[in-house]
């Protein structure tokens, strides 16, 4: 009675401790409310929808009247005949993207770390950021401009004495196209964080090199690489964490049936499915498979990072 009573009494002081702790800071709490809100309704209460992907839901039933039927759905997409094609090209843009565009903004930011005119670095970083703030529907547009048959690059080529090449119905056009003009869009925008991180870097370190005789390029391993490392790696980490999921955006709006054998993706495919189809719980399942691998693919990367260089996430 007496451990029950003592547990009681530690519970009721918590309890006031915190009550304190919230009126003590009830300015930042009132500040923080509104993000709170926010991730509630739009974030955590949509989860209960995930529910349908384990129904054949109708409209008219709603949720509670639509029949349960487990996981007929995912394996529905599991067996369907476009699974290994729609995975294969999802893997591949993903692949090709954590190969060429993510050292992208990295090698950007490493270069103008080597500039010492700031006008001209100033000049530059506006440049490279003015992309990542066009809209997709305008970049897309400006892209099937530029490779249409009468469009810019078909132009030069001529000039050159070369051919002209229908890109957008060539399948094997559509990963350069894709990689080149994301590289464009988010270079200078990605940049900005590394280009946070170099400036954090100790310049005692470069002295130092100097000192010992090290170059441009042996402080470039030696220093600027490991002081921006932690960075890096957090950053792979969370690319990883999405390797089932590109944006259906701008894949939607460059692709057609003629080059489905290469640009269709799991996205695309989910949105020809749920909404066009209206196979609600279909797409629902998809979408919950996709988080789950990607979920999965997270803890992974997190793990192995955590082994071989101690940096991660958590």
């Amino acid at each position: 009675m007496d451990a029950t009573a003592t547990i009681t009494k530690k519970g009721r002081a918590v309890k006031k401790h915190i009550w304190r702790e919230v009126k003590k800071f009830k300015h930042i709490y009132i500040i923080l409310a509104p993000t709170l809100l926010f991730y509630i309704v739009f974030r955590y209460a949509p989860m209960f929808g995930n529910v349908i992907a384990f129904q054949r839901f109708s409209i008219t039933k709603g949720i509670l009247g639509s029949k349960f039927v487990g996981l007929q759905n995912f394996k529905d997409f599991l067996t369907n005949y476009k699974f290994w094609e729609l995975l294969r090209n999802t893997l591949n843009i993903n692949f090709l993207g954590l190969v060429f565009a993510f050292p992208a903004p990295i090698i950007l930011a490493l270069l103008l770390n080597e500039v010492k005119r700031l006008r001209f670095k100033k000049t530059v970083q506006t440049i490279t950021y003015v992309p990542h703030f066009i809209s997709t529907v305008v970049v897309s547009s400006m892209i099937l401009t530029f490779v249409a048959s009468d469009g810019m690059i078909n132009a030069i080529r001529q000039m050159f004495g070369g051919e002209k090449i229908s890109f957008m119905t060539n399948s094997q056009y559509f990963y350069p196209i894709y990689i080149i003009s994301d590289i464009w869009q988010h270079i200078g925008w990605g940049s900005i964080i590394y280009i946070a991180a170099l400036s954090s870097v100790d310049q005692e370190l470069y002295q130092a090199a100097t000192i010992d005789g090290a170059g441009r390029w042996k402080q470039l391993l030696h220093v600027t690489l490991p002081g921006i490392s932690q960075t890096i790696i957090i950053l792979l980490i969370m690319r990883i964490g999405q390797m089932l999921s590109v944006g259906f955006e701008k894949i939607m709006l460059l692709y057609n049936p003629a080059i489905y054998e290469t640009a269709d993706v799991i996205s695309t495919y989910v949105y020809r499915r749920g909404l066009l189809e209206g196979d609600y719980s279909f797409s629902a399942a998809v979408g919950m498979f996709n988080s789950i691998i990607n979920f999965i693919l997270l803890i992974a990367a997190n793990f192995f990072s955590k082994k071989i260089s101690d940096s991660g996430i958590w």
